[in-house]
């Protein structure tokens, strides 16, 4: 009974700790046919109430275990938020999906039933059976990475970040993204990938289009290209998608020790005011409203020491107290503030005062206590 009890709850756990992948079919009017979906919802979905960024993957038959496997291991670093994956089977319909005009490279007959299928079914499929921020992935590979594209030329763009891997792209298609780009009035993330043993002229092409496209000004445009030197078609989504995902939810990673070397240490302002503007980044274009990590409340600290601006540590502290109210942090920063600032008394007052506060990141009852009592032997208050 005990180890009924014990495997029991084994399963219980490891069910609530790992993403789940759920298998549906989607009755089409457009497609005049039902398609098989599988989609991966995060760790702990069944007992949260957030909602969360969608990942749609094209050629899901085979592409959306590597997106999938991808998502989920990014997520539980912290180095994108968690997110809805759904792939799309179109196993031995990916021609038909993807076809095109000769005349003016635009989807037609079965080509624009599936472009409909996606924009005025699936997306409010997906909308309204799961929790589903505004901010939504592309991921293609060789036709249906050209195929995306075509959510991009919509006047208002289906998705908001599109990862095209060694595009199979139509003739008119470089020219339409071109004229596209810098009319975009909102922001885009588009990355695009090749491999250099790439097949046919796909290589060539896709390197043409990245030129193109990194001599647009559009602050809206977030872009990034990258040719794999040991790659083929094939095997490029293996090697692409983590440094895709990376690219686009950089803003989202915690502060880096080359974030912190180039740019943190060389801000002419108060650093208190990047980490905010970080944040807030991160909920206008991703919809997430993300705590502050206390790896970056600890970044800012190191700046503040490392160029002597103690005056920022009031600013620091305010925004802990906020974030991590029940905490020593705030205290403990606006302590540092007093004390560096000539105002000792206070700056003891305040760490004695935050003793009953809980211990976070270092931040130990013991240590507040000891900095009090420094003050208190150093000035014989």
């Amino acid at each position: 009974m005990k180890r009924f009890l014990l495997l029991l709850i084994t399963l219980v756990l490891s069910n609530t700790l790992t993403s789940q992948t759920i298998y549906k079919e989607i009755n089409s009017e457009k497609l005049g046919e039902s398609r098989q979906l599988k989609i991966q919802v995060p760790r702990n979905y069944d007992t949260s109430d957030k909602k969360y960024p969608v990942v749609v993957v094209f050629d899901g038959d085979y592409l959306f275990e590597i997106v999938a496997g991808n998502v989920d291991y990014a997520a539980y670093w912290e180095d994108m938020p968690e997110a809805i994956v759904v792939g799309i089977n179109q196993y031995q319909k990916r021609e038909a999906d993807c076809y095109y005009s000769e005349q003016n490279s635009l989807p037609i007959e079965t080509g624009a039933a599936f472009f409909e299928f996606v924009s005025m079914e699936l997306i409010p499929f997906i909308d309204k059976n799961f929790r589903t921020e505004n901010f939504k992935v592309a991921v293609g590979h060789g036709q249906t990475a050209n195929f995306i594209n075509y959510y991009l030329l919509k006047g208002v763009p289906l998705f908001q970040a599109y990862i095209s891997l060694s595009p199979s792209l139509a003739p008119d298609m470089k020219t339409y993204l071109t004229e596209k780009m810098p009319k975009l009035e909102q922001k885009i993330f588009y990355y695009l990938a090749a491999a250099n043993n790439d097949k046919g002229d796909i290589k060539e092409e896709t390197e043409a289009l990245a030129k193109s496209i990194s001599s647009i000004e559009n602050d809206n445009l977030l872009d990034h290209s990258e040719v794999f030197t040991d790659a083929t078609h094939y095997s490029l989504p293996a090697q692409a998608i983590p440094k895709a995902l990376q690219k686009i939810f950089l803003v989202f990673q915690p502060i880096s020790l080359k974030e912190y070397k180039e740019t943190v240490l060389n801000l002419e302002g108060n650093p208190v005011d990047y980490l905010k503007e970080k944040y807030e980044t991160i909920e206008t274009l991703f919809g997430i409203k993300k705590p502050i990590l206390i790896n970056d409340f600890k970044a800012i600290e190191a700046a503040i020491k490392k160029k002597e601006k103690y005056e920022y540590f009031e600013d620091l502290g305010n925004l802990a107290r906020k974030e991590y109210p029940d905490t020593l942090l705030g205290h403990y920063y606006l302590g540092r503030f007093y004390e560096e600032t000539g105002k000792s008394k206070r700056a003891m007052k305040t760490y004695q005062s935050a003793y009953v506060l809980q211990e976070i990141g270092g931040i130990t009852k013991d240590l507040v206590l000891e900095l009090a009592e420094q003050i208190k032997s150093d000035f014989g208050y």
